[in-house]
């Protein structure tokens, strides 16, 4: 039986009550969630900047030690280098900056001239191109005061968190819509799964949950990979055989960006009936701007949701 996505009529109300909910969340919280990250992010720009002396000394042995520290280098100019920027800039191989930034660590296959080579471009641009009105050491030949560093470190944070700005918000925001789901459920007799408890997600008992649970489909072909799923719940009255509910945490702070991404659970739950059957389900836990583009294209797939604003819901899904 469906619970919101058959309530048309609704909709438009439930929308404006989820924006509402999710402003007074970000107004009251989203700014400690980014200053928190700030203050960690500042403590690892002044350690970057001390393995390489304050940024007057950018050694490719220095790079090779510690090759994350790159995306912090890219702040550190003016104006701030893009990653493609510096590439070009530097005239270097794209994927030595991939393994740098992404994988924190230098190309295992690269040789060895080559990558000296490159690593010195790397040191040059940045050195070259340190904004003086933070690095203000820089103009004076000297390595800078504690203050002084630290001043431009937690400028260069700013820059960071700026640049991953929402991707902090977002996580921010998913641990607490599963603190609220947690609670719920907590208060309505079931009980979280401990660290390797059941061997997969079907040996659930009854009346238990778990958060962040790997689901496995087969895809076309017969290759077998596993689907990240929020929560996983098994229902304190399932038969057995019954599969757990399946619950994603979506939260958005804009209109946009869920009508560019609504594929994606729809695309979930088709793999999922694929691997399992009809009678499979998938549903989301929305906070946010969800507009009724967004719903009419997910209710067409046969996903329903509870609104984050109208938890209680969570009982109509027989919990």
């Amino acid at each position: 039986m469906a619970v919101n996505r058959d309530k048309v009529d609704l909709w438009k109300s439930d929308v404006a009550k989820s924006v509402d909910f999710y402003n007074n969340w970000f107004m009251t919280f989203a700014p400690k969630a980014f200053r928190d990250t700030r203050i960690e992010i500042t403590k690892q720009v002044e350690q970057a900047l001390h393995q390489t002396e304050n940024l007057t000394n950018i050694r490719p042995e220095t790079l090779k030690n510690y090759p994350s520290v790159l995306p912090m280098l890219r702040m550190t100019t003016c104006p701030p280098i893009a990653r493609d920027r510096l590439i070009g800039l530097a005239k270097i191989s794209p994927n030595l900056v991939k393994n740098m930034e992404i994988d924190n660590r230098i190309p295992p296959k690269m040789k060895s001239q080559e990558l000296n080579e490159q690593l010195e471009k790397i040191g040059d641009i940045i050195e070259s191109m340190a904004d003086p009105d933070i690095f203000v050491w820089k103009e004076r030949g000297d390595k800078g005061s504690s203050e002084e560093v630290h001043r431009a470190s937690t400028i260069v944070a700013d820059r960071l968190c700026g640049a991953v700005a929402d991707p902090i918000i977002r996580n921010a925001q998913e641990k607490r819509q599963l603190a609220a789901m947690k609670a719920w459920l907590e208060a309505h007799g079931y009980r979280q799964l401990l660290p390797g408890e059941v061997k997969d997600w079907l040996s659930m008992p009854n009346g238990t949950f778990s958060f962040r649970f790997n689901v496995p489909i087969t895809m076309e072909g017969g290759k077998g990979v596993n689907i990240p799923v929020d929560a996983v719940i098994m229902r304190k009255n399932a038969s057995a055989g019954d599969f757990p509910a399946l619950f994603e945490a979506k939260s958005a702070g804009d209109f946009t960006n869920t009508n560019k991404r609504r594929k994606e659970e729809a695309i979930k739950i088709q793999q999922l009936r694929k691997t399992y059957g009809s009678k499979i389900t998938f549903d989301l836990f929305l906070c946010g701007y969800f507009d009724s583009g967004y719903l009419g294209y997910e209710a067409a797939e046969g996903i329903d949701w509870v609104w984050e604003h109208r938890i209680e819901d969570l009982a109509r899904f027989g919990f």
